[in-house]
């Protein structure tokens, strides 16, 4: 089983974020059912230790809190290979993901190696050219989606297809207030 830990995104941001999809040849882009904010990938577990995640994840104490999307970029550089929404700086989502990583390295789960960088994925890039990626990034820098309030979090597994991945929500871990 391959899960990862992630927030899900009203339909009304989503359809603020798929309105942005345009414009880059190469990109595949994120479906409805694919959009969502990543706060930890776990990876491949069997059942017991799926079970363990899932007792260490509904342990997790925070509060509910709002959120929004701000801005736009890219992974990769010179080959870019994504591009994504940003989030407003938001400590009390900094929060709940480091509560989620340490609840997971308590399990044995080796941290993750990459800082906590809160975005949402928009395309995956194949050879997508640059100056094409980057119009898109300065064309779309000032965007903001409305604020939303985030009262869970959940557990996500992921399942290959030939259009990309399909995310099933396993469990949905509710917060503070």
């Amino acid at each position: 089983m391959r899960l990862f830990v992630a927030i899900a995104i009203p339909d009304v941001v989503a359809a603020s974020l798929l309105m942005l999809q345009s414009g880059i040849p190469g990109a595949r882009w994120q479906e409805r059912a694919q959009l969502h904010l990543t706060l930890r990938f776990i990876g491949e577990v069997d059942g017991h230790r799926a079970q363990a995640i899932d007792d260490a994840l509904a342990a997790i104490d925070a509060p509910a809190f709002d959120v929004k999307f701000k801005g736009v970029g890219e992974f990769g550089g010179r080959k870019p290979r994504a591009l994504w929404a940003g989030v407003a700086a938001n400590e009390s989502l900094i929060h709940l993901q480091r509560k989620i990583e340490t609840a997971l390295q308590r399990l044995g789960l080796a941290a993750e190696e990459r800082k906590f960088m809160p975005h949402v994925t928009l395309a995956r890039l194949k050879a997508s050219p640059r100056g094409r990626v980057m119009d898109f990034v300065v064309a779309r820098a000032l965007y903001e989606s409305t604020p939303f309030r985030v009262d869970a979090f959940g557990l996500y597994s992921s399942h290959l297809s030939a259009n990309g991945s399909l995310y099933r929500l396993e469990r949905n871990y509710p917060l503070r207030g």
